[in-house]
């Protein structure tokens, strides 16, 4: 019998996704954004769904919509911009609280397993307090956690996309990550393959029987008529952020209208005209349309594009307008991902009755010096690759 569990702040759906391709079935999914439900109550027929605010669904509640069944993992990314190392770093923000709703959640349910994901800002040096209290509030629950930094990319998914995992587990084991499948260049000596390429995305993750969902081609034009002129000039794989690539790529008519040497570290803070590779991986996806340029079109990407590149298989339909589709898209665990982890996290339960007990990390100095590493392997095993805010409650 399949494992099963429970996503909050689930957004879309890319973890639930991700997971339920590793085996486990997906009970409920819980977000605020009704769009965002709306879209993984399609693609999760099988599970219950509620569009609502976290903090005004009780524990009862949640208890009666899976009928009582047993939680065996919780999983979620508690809204973060408060801990980003883009922006104001708010401690204040209100959204940075909401991770205790996830802490009482589990609390109630007691599931045997939970997921974590975060910014990878979460453990900069200056939310180390943040960082202890997540641990200990765990830790006085009775689980073991541990803490690491995962790269998208080494585990299928075409995107250079970081997040901070906490992993924990009722059983007082070390948690199990998953290895790396793949590598990140040429230069990496590994025996493992290359990372997957914005080419493999449109290859095999856009296509569903002829038909490409969310595939916009025509919201997908650049309005502007300079900026339309100025990406025509930008080859594949390239962008503008110092004067020697406006000097490389555009004609004098089309230089951007700065003095380069006033400008911060001479540079623009973000690449414009950032014209993505089919032969490399992505930089990040975010929640902006007009971020990465198609590789040899003159548009910006459509939704199903990005959804490809987050690793979305090509029958995950997005619900609402464009700009609705991509907030969704953007802020999804990227499903290979989540796969990779529901699968270290199944070998676990396997293996948890001959393993050393062990506790939770509480040197952070340690957990830092060790979380953005992906040379060390938690266990060695061959694998096979895969490549086929309304306060008004909703029960969908």
């Amino acid at each position: 019998m399949r494992k099963k569990f429970i996503d909050l702040f689930s957004g879309a759906g890319g973890m639930s996704c991700g997971l339920e391709m590793a085996g486990w079935h997906c009970l409920l999914g819980i977000d605020h954004d009704r769009t965002a439900i709306e879209t993984f109550r399609h693609n999760h027929p099988k599970s219950q769904a509620i569009a609502g605010d976290i903090r005004e669904i009780s524990n009862q509640q949640i208890q009666e919509i899976i009928n009582y069944q047993k939680v065996d993992l919780i999983c979620g990314g508690p809204p973060c911009q408060g801990f980003s190392t883009i922006g104001q770093n708010d401690h204040q923000d209100e959204r940075n609280f909401l991770f205790i709703e996830f802490l009482r959640i589990v609390e109630a349910l007691k599931p045997e397993y939970i997921i974590v994901e975060n910014v990878t800002g979460l453990l900069s040096k200056r939310n180390e307090s943040v960082l202890k209290a997540i641990i200990k509030s765990f830790t006085d629950l009775g689980y073991t956690i541990d803490v690491k930094v995962l790269s998208a990319h080494h585990y299928g998914v075409p995107e250079k996309r970081r997040r901070t995992i906490f992993l924990g587990n009722r059983f007082g084991v070390k948690n199990i990550y998953p290895d790396k499948i793949f590598k990140d260049s040429d230069q990496d000596l590994q025996d493992l393959s290359l990372p997957r390429t914005v080419g493999w995305a449109f290859d095999n993750l856009l296509k569903l029987n002829g038909e490409i969902l969310n595939h916009d081609i025509k919201r997908s034009q650049i309005a502007n008529d300079l900026e339309r002129e100025r990406i025509s000039h930008i080859p594949e794989g390239k962008s503008v952020r110092y004067e020697k690539d406006q000097l490389a790529y555009l004609p004098e008519s089309l230089w951007f209208d700065v003095d380069w040497s006033s400008i911060h570290e001479e540079r623009f803070r973000e690449a414009k005209l950032n014209r993505l590779d089919f032969h490399n991986c992505a930089n990040t996806i975010n929640t902006s349309r007009t971020t990465y340029y198609h590789p040899v079109e003159n548009r910006y990407l459509t939704a199903r594009e990005a959804a490809a590149i987050q690793s979305f298989p090509s029958d995950y339909f997005f619900c609402g307008t464009i700009t609705q589709q991509w907030r969704q898209i953007g802020n999804a665990v990227p499903p290979l991902l989540a796969k990779a982890i529901g699968e270290s996290i199944l070998d676990l339960d396997s293996r948890k009755s001959n393993m050393e007990e062990t506790k939770s990390i509480d040197d952070i100095q340690a957990i830092r010096s060790k979380a953005f590493s992906y040379k060390e392997n938690t266990f060695n095993k061959s694998k096979q690759i895969d490549n086929s805010k309304s306060n008004q409650l909703a029960l969908f």
